[in-house]
C-alpha cells in the first residue's frame, strides 16, 4: 500500500522501501524513558514517558534530534513491542505517553495504544508532532490521543520552504491544529496541574524572525482564545552545520526572546508557557542510545 499519511504524498510502497520519512512501515524507535524537560503539566514530578520514534516527514535543516530524524537511528520493534514499553513506562509512574515525531507511524500507534490499553494502560496519550500532518490523519486519532502538543513552525511559505521544504506548511499546520482543538476541546487538567486532555501548541522562536513568532502567536490566540495553551520556546540550538543558513547559525537572543514574549502578554494571552535559563542547551537534548528499547 502507497503511503500518503503526511502532505509530503510520497506514495511510497514503505513495505518495500523507505519513505520520504527515512523509515519503512516497521516500528523504529531510538528511545523510550522519562523526560523531564517538557512542559511543566506534561513532564510534572514524576516525568513524561516519551517514545522518540526514528524518522521525520519534515526534515527542518536545524533539526536538534538529527541522528534519529534525518539519519534514521533506532531499532526495529513489534507493535506487541510498543505496547509493552507503553505499560513499562506506565510502570516507572510516568504521567502519560509522550509520542514524539510519530506522523509516520500513524496506524502502529492506533493499534498497539489499544493492546495496552486492554492490557492496563490508563495515562494519557501525548501526540508530539511537527503539525506536517494532514487532517484526516489527526482525525483518525480521535480514540487514541488524549492531549496533542504540537508544533507552529512557520506562518511564512517562504520560510517553510526554505528551513523544511514545505511551503505548504502553514496550510497544513493551521488545517491540523484546528482538528486537534475540534477533537480534545479545551485544556483540562487533573488535581497536580498534570494535563489530561487538550492541545498545547509549540512555537519555537527562530534566530532572526521574531515577527514571524508574533504572528503564528497572534493567529493561535486570537483563533482559538484561553481553549489551548502556547508554549513560547527559547531553546533554538544549531547542533548541525549550517554555514548555509548563517542567519540561524546562532541561539536566539534574550532580547528576542523578550520581544516575542512582551507581544503575547500585550496580546492578553494568559494560558501559556516560557522557557527560561539554560533551555538552548545541547545538554537537554537527550542521548539516543535505545534506552527503554
Amino acid at each position: 500500500m502507497l503511503c500518503n499519511l503526511c502532505p509530503r504524498n510520497c506514495s511510497t510502497d514503505r513495505d518495500v522501501k523507505s519513505g520520504y520519512c527515512k523509515v519503512s512501515n516497521k516500528i523504529k524507535i531510538s528511545r523510550a524513558a522519562l523526560h523531564f524537560w517538557e512542559e511543566p503539566c506534561i513532564s510534572a514530578e514524576n516525568g513524561s514517558g516519551t517514545v522518540f520514534f526514528s524518522g521525520c516527514n519534515m526534515g527542518c535543516v536545524y533539526c536538534q534530534n538529527q541522528d534519529i530524524s534525518h539519519g534514521a537511528f533506532g531499532k526495529e520493534i513489534t507493535l506487541e513491542r510498543l505496547a509493552e514499553i507503553f505499560l513499562e513506562l506506565q510502570a516507572q509512574k510516568a504521567h502519560n505517553i509522550n509520542l514524539v515525531t510519530p506522523t509516520h507511524f500513524t496506524p502502529q500507534i492506533i493499534d498497539a495504544v489499544k493492546l495496552a490499553r486492554n492490557n492496563g494502560l490508563k495515562i494519557p496519550v501525548v501526540y508530539n508532532t511537527g503539525s506536517y500532518e494532514k487532517a484526516e490523519n489527526i482525525e483518525s486519532l480521535k480514540d487514541t490521543v488524549d492531549v496533542y502538543l504540537p508544533d507552529f513552525k512557520y506562518m511564512s511559505e517562504k520560510t517553510a520552504q526554505k528551513y523544511s521544504f514545505c511551503a505548504d506548511y502553514p496550510k497544513a499546520a493551521k488545517a491540523a491544529i484546528d482538528a486537534m482543538v475540534k477533537q480534545t476541546g479545551p485544556c483540562v487538567f487533573d488535581d497536580d496541574g498534570v494535563i489530561q486532555k487538550g492541545v498545547i501548541v509549540r512555537v519555537l522562536v527562530l534566530p532572526g524572525h521574531t515577527d514571524e513568532a508574533k504572528q503564528i502567536i497572534e493567529y493561535l490566540y486570537t483563533t482559538y482564545g484561553d481553549d489551548i495553551y502556547i508554549s513560547i520556546m527559547s531553546q533554538y540550538t544549531p547542533c548541525t552545520d549550517l554555514a548555509a543558513y548563517p542567519e540561524i547559525n546562532r541561539k536566539i537572543t534574550q532580547q528576542e526572546y523578550d520581544e516575542v514574549v512582551d507581544f503575547a502578554v500585550e496580546l492578553g494571552l494568559e494560558n501559556g508557557f516560557l522557557q527560561e535559563g539554560e533551555a538552548a542547551s545541547e545538554s537537554f537534548i537527550p542521548p539516543f542510545n535505545l534506552q527503554g528499547v
